[in-house]
């Protein structure tokens, strides 16, 4: 759990890193009373929720019933189905200015969804983003936004896990590794899906769903 942790911490890291403009002029705007950043403050805010609920709500399933290999493969060959039926045939009409509280909503119930593994959070929100039409890039940056706040959130609970184990070389290695691959990953994929589709990602998921099957058949 605690390794589990410093990789949490990583990808936030990364996170700040990459959106660190965004998250200023954010902290500055509220401090001044722009209306914009409030509005997005908002919808930052309203996406958070549901996750944050359900993740209390089944946090010992997320932790033990969901972790089996093939409701991972599962997850992880139905959000890839999903997330190629919404990008195919979904136009890209609106941006990230354009996002409403109600699609806020819509993203953050979808977040819950990544209490099973294999849906992947980032997925499943960029999913969501889609299926209301807007552009590849922004359904990508609303969705790392919006997992900042809950990544905190989910960092500061299970952070006395982290300080009971102490900074072994374990976790500052996967400390670092999470938050630099974390950056590298956001980089490549903002650049790619600005003139490409999500079609690579999917066939990603559905390959490496069937090598999670064959391996928990192997080793039965």
């Amino acid at each position: 759990m605690a390794f589990d942790v410093a990789l949490h911490l990583g990808t936030l890291f990364s996170l700040l890193i990459y959106y660190w403009r965004t998250w200023l002029g954010l902290s500055v705007g509220l401090a001044t009373g722009k209306p914009d950043q409030w509005r997005l403050f908002a919808l930052l805010m309203i996406a958070s929720v549901p996750g944050a609920v359900f993740g209390l709500l089944f946090e010992k399933q997320a932790e033990t019933v969901f972790r089996s290999p093939l409701v991972i493969a599962a997850a992880m060959t139905a959000m890839g189905i999903a997330l190629w039926l919404v990008d195919r045939w979904m136009p890209q009409r609106r941006t990230l200015s354009e996002i409403t509280y109600l699609d806020a909503l819509a993203m953050g119930v979808s977040q819950a969804f990544a209490l099973i593994p294999g849906v992947s959070r980032s997925g499943v929100t960029i999913t969501t983003g889609r299926g209301i039409a807007l552009n590849r890039a922004d359904a990508a940056n609303f969705s790392f936004l919006m997992a900042t706040p809950i990544i905190a959130g989910a960092g500061l609970l299970k952070a006395r896990e982290l300080i009971h184990a102490g900074l072994t070389p374990a976790l500052i290695g996967g400390f670092l590794a999470s938050a630099i691959f974390g950056w590298l990953a956001i980089s490549i994929l903002i650049q790619f899906v600005r003139t490409r589709s999500y079609e690579a990602f999917v066939w990603y998921r559905i390959v490496f769903a069937a090598v999670v099957v064959v391996v928990y058949f192997a080793r039965v």
